[in-house]
């Protein structure tokens, strides 16, 4: 057996923290892909610390909570994109408590003067605000910085086999692709489609989740402010709907009358990877050899992340105590 090596397939979120993640354990990570940051769905992400559409619920507790603790650390860093701010969470009907309550630090019910009318109930939480465009220059930063390889591929690659045998472990972080390559008719597309406005003074983030307005999300950021959005499962378009993007605005500026005088600068779509559940686990694929597999992870990609890097690192760590032995 070599010593510790892993080839990462994926250099979004998931792939290039358990990047960091190996190499700061001293393992020799390679990780290759065919987009690269800034190109990556990542990229376009108005990421937040939440859980949305994602699964299992005792799982994603563990990998959110843990996630949420390094974000923590994180924001002490200014130059990582991380901050914490508020997120208000309305509902058109009463909700119980969510099941990741125990992961944060901060968390009140809504007052009614919050909410817009017709919705009866909400909550008020401190979460990471992740400056996508900023972080995932930082984890890209942090993975070479360490010494970490990065290999872009000229063309999307369809099965694992093409990519097998240049390490003895292969790390599956490849999103919505992991479900072309392991032929996985579980996985999903949810087709995301948001608009950048000029930066407007907000200082924290809105979602809505039932009634007329959902799903709609305000996410200011420290050069513009994500107004989104949409949730569709099995729709692959990434072409830009101008209706949409009307419906957009205009549901936004009802939550946030200041954004009606907002600047539009730009609209994008991104399809997240759905799954019925988050797959992680190892498994000795015929024609490729060992596999870690840690794709499915819907809405939540940032959420998880360091969480589940860390699970990937005992994997990867218990597969090369066995074969040392």
């Amino acid at each position: 057996m070599r010593e510790r090596s892993a080839m990462i397939l994926g250099a979004g979120v998931s792939g290039l923290t358990c990047g960091v993640r190996l190499m700061e354990e001293g393992f020799d990570v390679c990780i290759a892909a065919h987009l690269l940051s800034p190109n990556t769905t990542s990229d376009i992400a108005p990421a937040y610390w939440y859980p949305y559409k994602v699964a299992p619920q005792n799982r994603v507790l563990v990998w959110a909570a843990y996630s949420y603790s390094k974000y923590l650390e994180l924001s002490l860093i200014p130059e990582s994109g991380i901050s914490m701010s508020p997120l208000l969470k309305i509902f058109d009907h009463e909700v119980e408590e969510p099941f990741w309550k125990a992961a944060v630090k901060s968390f009140r019910r809504a007052a009614p003067d919050e909410m817009p009318q017709g919705y009866v109930d909400g909550f008020v939480t401190d979460v990471p605000r992740i400056e996508t465009p900023v972080y995932m220059r930082y984890l890209l930063d942090r993975f070479t910085e360490l010494g970490g390889d990065l290999k872009k591929l000229d063309r999307e690659i369809v099965s694992l086999e093409e990519i097998s045998g240049d390490a003895p472990l292969l790390i599956n972080c490849a999103g919505l692709g992991a479900g072309k390559l392991c032929r996985d008719e579980s996985t999903f597309p949810i087709r995301g489609q948001i608009l950048l406005v000029n930066k407007v003074g907000l200082n924290r983030i809105v979602s809505v989740e039932s009634g007329r307005l959902a799903p709609i999300y305000i996410v200011p950021r420290n050069e513009d402010c994500v107004l989104g959005g949409t949730a569709e499962e099995n729709d692959w378009n990434l072409n830009i709907d101008p209706d949409t993007s009307d419906e957009i605005l205009a549901k936004c500026i009802e939550l946030e009358p200041s954004l009606a005088d907002a600047e539009v600068c730009g609209h994008k779509a991104g399809l997240r990877p759905g799954r019925t559940e988050v797959r992680m686990e190892i498994e000795t694929v015929p024609g490729v050899g060992t596999v870690i597999h840690n794709y499915g992870h819907g809405g939540g990609g940032f959420t998880l992340s360091w969480g589940c890097a860390g699970e990937v690192l005992s994997l990867a760590e218990d597969f090369f105590s066995r074969n040392e032995n």
